[in-house]
């Protein structure tokens, strides 16, 4: 395990249950949000899961496919929205990884919440923290997935790389947030909710 990576540190910033953000929590679309209810939002969950390895912690994140109707081409966490079946988000958030990436359920070592995260798009969003410990091997789903790659968390974490912008939404101006990353040479943009959440962890670890 890498030398910059406290998982002690990491576990006290998480939630043994899902919980509600706070008033510091900053995510796009906060106002739009915040003004639906529970019960008009799609309930969804997200596996956020981080990868110790020797050269440094790392974040696992897919880039969408660009015919998806929702949100497509932009990079993401695995995950996806809430069944009926699924008794936690914690059991969302792993079927969602072993359907989209092929990920077995059984390697994720469950850590925490981050709070929820609500999208002016519609969605109740929990992300769901845990350790992945390499090796292990991943089988796309070609329809949903373009590709999956491993960020560095110090990449992620660098407030040099992380700023805001804004799109007209419905006919309403949203700020939010975007991290700029280089992994195998390629330059990312994540932004929207993805970025929020990385800069969720981000807040709490700082």
């Amino acid at each position: 395990m890498s030398a910059d990576f406290d998982l002690k540190r990491l576990k006290t910033c998480l939630a043994p249950e899902p919980v509600a953000p706070t008033d510091e929590d900053d995510f796009a679309g906060k106002a739009a949000a915040m003004a639906l209810t529970e019960s008009a939002l799609t309930p969804s969950a997200v596996l956020f899961a981080i990868v110790p390895r020797e050269q440094g912690a790392q974040v696992l994140l897919t880039r969408r496919t660009d015919h998806l109707r929702d949100h497509p081409g932009q990079i993401s966490f695995p995950g996806g929205r809430m069944e009926a079946r699924d008794p936690s988000p914690i059991h969302t958030a792993l079927r969602e990884a072993e359907e989209e990436i092929g990920l077995p359920q059984t390697l994720s070592r469950i850590l925490g919440y981050l709070p929820t995260y609500r999208t002016a798009t519609g969605f109740l969003i929990y992300p769901v923290v845990a350790l992945l410990t390499p090796p292990f091997d991943l089988r796309l789903d070609a329809f949903e997935v373009a590709e999956v790659f491993a960020a560095p968390l110090s990449t992620l974490f660098d407030p040099t790389r992380h700023r805001r912008e804004s799109i007209v939404y419905k006919g309403v101006r949203h700020e939010y947030n975007v991290i700029d990353c280089e992994t195998d040479g390629k330059e990312r943009r994540i932004w929207g909710a993805t970025a929020g959440m990385i800069l969720s962890l981000y807040r709490r670890m700082a």
